[in-house]
């Protein structure tokens, strides 16, 4: 399997009510189709995490964004609040503006996103598996 990643990556939980509609909400608002999406359960996910093992046992979404091509190609790792704003930079109109939060600390931003995090399965629920994608976003997800 090739080891190329595309350029923006989204990683999340596919079995999480919260990630479940993030990621509708960032297709929703992706009009140039920039991000690829993948769970953090599936294969691409763990092909990442040998990579890059500051992110074994990550519980939050991560966002890889590669700059360049081929072998020389740089990937920057985002995770927690950083990615969110990582990836608003790539979204259309009004929800772009969430990366103009990115001036929070991160320590701030970092505790406000856990928060979220710690009750994520009890407010939007846990899902039975990941859900399968519609036939017109279907490219954008990985394995």
């Amino acid at each position: 399997m090739n080891d190329e990643l595309p350029a923006r990556l989204v990683i999340f939980d596919g079995v999480c009510g919260l990630c479940d509609r993030s990621v509708q909400f960032f297709l929703d608002h992706d009009a140039r189709g920039s991000l690829r999406f993948t769970a953090m359960q599936g294969e691409t996910a763990q092909r990442v995490y040998a990579r890059h093992p500051e992110l074994a046992n990550l519980e939050s979404v991560a966002f890889i964004e590669r700059s360049g091509e081929g072998p020389d190609a740089e990937e920057r790792v985002y995770v927690r609040s950083k990615a969110v704003f990582a990836i608003a930079r790539h979204l259309d109109g009004a929800p772009s503006a969430l990366r103009l939060f990115s001036f929070i600390p991160q320590r701030i931003a970092d505790a406000g996103y856990d928060m979220i995090a710690a009750t994520r399965y009890a407010i939007f629920g846990k899902l039975e598996a990941c859900r399968i994608p519609s036939p017109e976003v279907r490219s954008r997800f990985l394995p």
